[in-house]
């Protein structure tokens, strides 16, 4: 059995150069069968790991596919200056699209449009889908078989959530129209002391993005009947 201070370092060395989330079954798998660690010692060892980034920069997360360091909130607007790349703004119709998919998955693209009012653009759902946010869950049993949509594990991971039952609830969110939510979309970037990652909330408290570089080609069509997540 490896000794528990070993182990630390291994873990923590593992989640900062993996440069996505690690869950514990994949932590358990870089030791040999000799030498794998029980459940409580990796458990007790991501635990002090967290504990010992109380005053860092840094923060240990627990999120839907596992562990990860990244930025803490407070210090994130000069870490964000070594992002070179200009940040995305979408639009609002693809953020309320997301939003409804989020708390009313599974949903088909007909119920969405029938709640929002307008016709939902092809481009919305593909750049959705190649985000890697929503996905497919299965096909309403009517006529035509509309697909139905749901969030996904980077969905959770993106935005600090473990599961769905840490969204906000809906009593504590204003109504759909009266969102602004733009999504400040960073590139990963990989620091000497951690791979980190820029995040969101979900809620009210979204903040705008200072920078924004031109909407996917028929996003700003398909908001246009918005204009006059």
């Amino acid at each position: 059995m490896i000794e528990f201070p070993q182990l630390k370092r291994i873990v923590e060395a593992s989640l900062l150069a993996a440069g996505q989330p690690l869950s514990l079954p994949q932590l358990s798998a870089l030791f040999g069968e000799t030498e794998t660690p029980n459940h409580d010692d990796l458990a007790r060892a991501l635990q002090q790991l967290g504990e010992e980034c109380a005053e860092r920069g840094v923060e240990l997360k627990e999120v839907a596919s596992g562990f990860r360091y990244q930025v803490r909130e407070d210090v994130h607007p000069w870490v964000a200056r070594l992002w070179t790349e200009r940040q995305t703004k979408y639009s609002r119709a693809l953020l309320e699209t997301l939003a409804l998919i989020a708390y009313r998955q599974p949903i088909t693209r007909g119920e969405i449009e029938q709640i929002r009012g307008v016709a939902v653009s092809t481009n919305i759902v593909k750049t959705l889908e190649e985000r890697e946010w929503v996905r497919v869950v299965g096909y309403r049993d009517v006529p035509g078989k509309p697909a139905l949509f749901g969030t996904t594990r980077s969905f959770l991971d993106y935005f600090n959530l473990k599961s769905l039952d840490e969204l906000p609830p809906m009593a504590e969110i204003r109504e759909i129209e009266d969102f602004d939510l733009q999504l400040t979309l960073a590139p990963v970037a990989a620091a000497d002391t951690a791979d980190v990652e820029n995040t969101a909330a979900i809620g009210s408290d979204i903040e705008a993005a200072n920078e924004s570089e031109p909407e996917p080609e028929g996003a700003a069509n398909d908001a246009a009947p918005e204009q006059s997540v």
